[in-house]
């Protein structure tokens, strides 16, 4: 059986544009065993079979300007074994992420790393490992300009979703 995959779409149910109902999306993938979390577009494939393959049948039923930023579950599921925001406060006005990367990052970044590098910063990026870039950001109206920066940074269309999101991903790939 092939490993499962988590898959997060970006440029659906955006204004109005590329509107997609991520549950309805995972009955159209039942044969791979997907399965949606929440309305963002996050989708855990239990059953994807061959990658290609699978990533090939998705983009059919997407709007053409989506991104589509994939991981094996493994990754994942290393990244919450390593305790990435153990040494992070908790605060209100901070939420807890991790970017999913369409591909490899172009370039080694060094972490940490605020955006914006100057004055009060809006993401600050604590690491990363291989296609996922984890970090704080702050709740505030600059923030999502400052999340988009993270293309930029690491030279690959970039998805972004909060830890906790994440943590339900993990509850359906460990169920017991």
């Amino acid at each position: 059986m092939a490993m499962a995959l988590v898959v997060l779409l970006r440029g659906i149910n955006v204004g109005g544009h590329g509107i997609l109902r991520p549950r309805i999306l995972a009955k159209k993938l039942s044969l791979y065993d997907a399965v949606s979390v929440g309305a963002a577009g996050t989708l855990v494939v239990r059953n994807p079979g061959p990658r290609s393959e699978f990533l090939s049948h998705l983009r059919l039923e997407l709007p053409p300007e989506t991104v589509v930023a994939a991981c094996d579950s493994r990754a994942l599921m290393r990244l919450e074994r390593q305790i990435p925001f153990n040494d992070e406060p908790r605060r209100a006005d901070l939420v807890q992420f991790v970017t999913v990367l369409s591909s490899a990052a172009k370039r080694k970044v060094p972490v940490p790393l605020h955006i914006p590098k100057d004055g009060e910063w809006f993401v600050r990026i604590i690491g990363a490992r291989g296609r996922l870039v984890y970090g704080v950001y702050r709740r505030h109206m600059k923030t999502i300009g400052s999340l988009g920066q993270i293309d930029e940074i690491f030279g690959a269309p970039a998805t972004t979703r909060s830890w906790s999101t994440m943590l339900a991903v993990l509850r359906i790939l460990k169920p017991d």
